[in-house]
């Protein structure tokens, strides 16, 4: 079984975040593996794992499209257990939005061949869009299962269960498919010692734009179907109004919330 896993590298959530040049894109020099991308990891491991592991044939290709850093999300995903990883790279793709992610990462998973399931986060932690994998599977031509809180596959079927406020439906789909997994699916392993150690040993491929025949033109800020047109930064956090008790503290706190409109 061959299973590819669409991981990417985000701005850590624990510093400030920033948009530069002209296209206001995302600065990424503090970056890690995004956080959701973890569980669709871990999901495609169970699987593999569950059918024999590489020994039996089975890979798990850590799939991630940005620059030069970008390739530290695959190196996290290597050390976690998958067993090759790819790295889209190219400076055209630079400022793309969804619409032109997804036409890129559909030709990487077409370059790779003979992909039997796509799995990915429920969203991204710095767009948090969640439109990549619907995207993807409209470009594949592939059927689509999203939002997934369990996944199992039998032959050449796949089985999801998808969990909403009040009830939870079951939904099958036939393979190739494309799926993303919610937060709700498993716990994601850590990178042990061992599998930091393996990981030097397992091989990173880079392509280019040219390598799966996608034109510049298409992807980046020149292909994109949205643009920031301006950005700011978020206003420093004001002093909150203090309201005193002198007998009609109910009254003034009622003006206060119809005033900002909460009531």
């Amino acid at each position: 079984m061959k299973i590819v896993v669409l991981v990417k590298h985000v701005p850590d959530a624990q510093f400030d975040r920033h948009l530069n040049g002209e296209g206001h894109t995302t600065d990424r020099d503090e970056s890690i593996l995004s956080e959701l991308d973890e569980y669709a990891l871990e999901a495609a491991l169970q699987l593999a794992e569950a059918r024999g592991g590489s020994k039996a044939g089975n890979q798990v290709i850590a799939l991630s499209m940005g620059p030069a850093g970008a390739v530290n999300a695959v190196k996290k995903s290597l050390q976690m257990g998958a067993t090759e990883g790819v790295h889209l790279s190219d400076g055209a793709l630079a400022g793309s939005d969804a619409a032109a992610t997804s036409l890129a990462l559909a030709a990487a998973v077409r370059h790779l061949g003979n992909v039997d399931l796509v799995i990915t986060g429920m969203a991204s932690t710095d767009g948090e869009t969640s439109l990549i994998p619907a995207q993807l599977a409209e470009r594949l031509g592939l059927p689509q299962v999203t939002f997934a809180s369990t996944l199992q596959v039998d032959g050449g079927r796949l089985t999801a269960r998808r969990d909403a406020d009040t009830y939870s439906e079951t939904v099958e789909a036939p393979l190739p498919a494309i799926v993303s997994v919610t937060d709700q699916i498993n716990e994601p392993r850590y990178p042990n010692f061992k599998g930091i150690i393996a990981a030097k040993r397992k091989s990173i491929t880079t392509l280019s734009l040219a390598d799966i025949g996608v034109d510049p033109s298409d992807v980046g800020l020149a292909g994109s179907w949205t643009t920031v047109t301006s950005a700011e930064q978020r206003p420093p956090r004001t002093a909150g109004t203090i309201i005193t008790d002198e007998g009609d503290a109910g009254i003034k706190l009622v003006d206060f919330l119809a005033a900002q409109k909460l009531l």
